[in-house]
């Protein structure tokens, strides 16, 4: 469907962020960052977004750790034929100012998970709709996040947002518990929900908050965190309250159960009968224009002519029957995707680094690879994050081992600590990726851990 107003726009205000509108410039070229609604793209929105890749840029493409795409390296004087084709494809917001706002997500498999307790596309469309049509929310920074968890056992529940629901049974249904500035709790040591309220006004709920928040918060104040900085969250509940009535219930010692582990590759079954959803991971985050193009071709083939994008920089195939399971997997395999949990490289996450980063002090893709080529198989192997900066651009969450850029090919090594602050505790410094891959498999021989 075509978006009908012009580009470039006065609308668009300036920010360090990427979005359709707003190409932002790196080593490599323009960025221009598509936000899809619940990481849902069509096929035919897919090829349009690999041919525009092709035609105005290098042809790379990264899937992003909130299941949005960004194509990367566009060429200058190429930036309005892109925007304008992306437009076309039905792909940007309802007006200039709503596109920063599109910041809500969901689990890559809503709808279909064999576990939720409710599918929270409904709700979730409902908010992406007063998001991008009410002009006061266009001034929430690009950053500022929301999560909706419907309790699927495929959910990301490590990336903190400003404002988070998760689904939970009530006395008469379903209700969320909610909190602000964090993750839906899930061990002892979490911090809380703030309550719980009744599903028929959760869309209220989280448009209440969001006005609170911007008459509460100053210009400097961005983010929920900074808010709270000033205002408790008892404060801020009694303020909803007034708001709400009587309406929000005591949330207690809830506790979310666990997401499953790497469940956002291979097959899945679905909640609908005969059906399965099948997930691959990109390698490093990046797609070529061609992939996405035989990606499209699959899902018309195989599925539903849908693709589903995921906070794991990877790929989710809906509505797939059960026999033609092996063959997507194949076909998978072939675009040198990686649908199984045990490769290294399917544990590994790496920024854009010095290729494509001013920032970056290592080529952190490069030494990726080396890294994974050194690594054990093993679908309980931990998480490696590598960051060319500080700025850990590829990674919301904290992984369990973190290898930060001090040089051209040399890293700190830090290990994730269950109260600590940061990258976590310090293990080795200079290492090369050789000498980090021979460190790690010292540390996780007797060890656990989660990605």
């Amino acid at each position: 469907m075509k978006q009908a107003f012009c580009i470039p726009s006065p609308a668009v205000r300036p920010s360090a962020c990427p979005g359709l509108l707003r190409i932002v410039q790196a080593k490599d070229g323009g960025i221009c960052r598509i936000k899809l609604p619940c990481g849902r793209l069509e096929a035919e929105q897919a090829e349009r977004i690999a041919r525009a890749a092709q035609r105005h840029a290098n042809g790379v493409i990264e899937a992003t750790n909130r299941g949005n795409l960004q194509i990367r390296g566009i060429r200058a004087g190429s930036e309005d034929a892109l925007i304008t084709e992306l437009l076309d494809a039905g792909l940007g917001p309802r007006s200039p100012g709503a596109d920063d706002v599109r910041n809500l997500m969901v689990s890559p498999a809503a709808g279909v998970d064999t576990e939720a307790l409710v599918d929270i596309s409904p709700l979730a469309a409902q908010l992406l709709t007063t998001l991008e049509n009410t002009p006061r929310l266009h001034t929430l920074s690009p950053k500022f996040a929301l999560l909706l968890d419907g309790g699927e056992r495929l959910a990301m529940l490590e990336h903190p947002h400003d404002i988070w629901l998760s689904a939970l049974p009530v006395e008469d249904g379903i209700g969320y518990a909610f909190g602000l500035a964090g993750c839906p709790p899930v061990s002892a040591g979490d911090a809380p929900a703030l309550a719980v309220v009744p599903q028929a006004l959760a869309h209220k709920l989280v448009i209440a908050l969001l006005d609170l928040f911007l008459e509460l918060a100053t210009p400097e104040q961005t983010r929920m965190r900074h808010l709270l900085e000033n205002h408790s969250p008892a404060d801020l509940l009694q303020r909803l309250q007034e708001r709400l009535g009587d309406a929000l219930l005591p949330a207690g010692e809830w506790r979310r159960a666990p997401a499953q582990g790497n469940a956002h590759l291979g097959v899945h079954a679905q909640r609908q009968p005969g059906l399965v959803h099948i997930g691959a991971a990109t390698v490093l985050g990046r797609l070529a224009a061609e992939q996405l193009l035989d990606l499209a071709d699959l899902a018309r083939r195989y599925g539903d002519a849908s693709i589903r994008l995921t906070p794991w920089q990877s790929v989710l195939l809906p509505n797939i029957g059960e026999a033609a399971a092996d063959s997507v997997i194949h076909s998978l395999h072939g675009l040198g995707l990686l649908t199984d949990a045990s490769a290294p490289l399917a544990r590994i996450i790496a920024c854009t680094g010095a290729s494509g980063c001013a920032k970056g002090l290592a080529d952190t893709k490069a030494d990726a690879l080396r890294l994974a080529e050194l690594l054990p198989d093993g679908s309980e192997q931990p998480g490696i994050h590598l960051t060319g900066c500080s700025r850990s651009c590829a990674a919301a969450h904290r992984a369990p081992f973190t290898l930060l850029a001090v040089a051209e090919g040399r890293y700190d090594l830090f290990a994730r600590q269950p109260l600590g602050s940061g990258f976590g505790q310090l293990l080795g410094h200079h290492l090369t990726p050789d000498d980090a891959a021979e460190l790690l498999a010292s540390l996780t021989a007797t060890r656990s851990f989660t990605r």
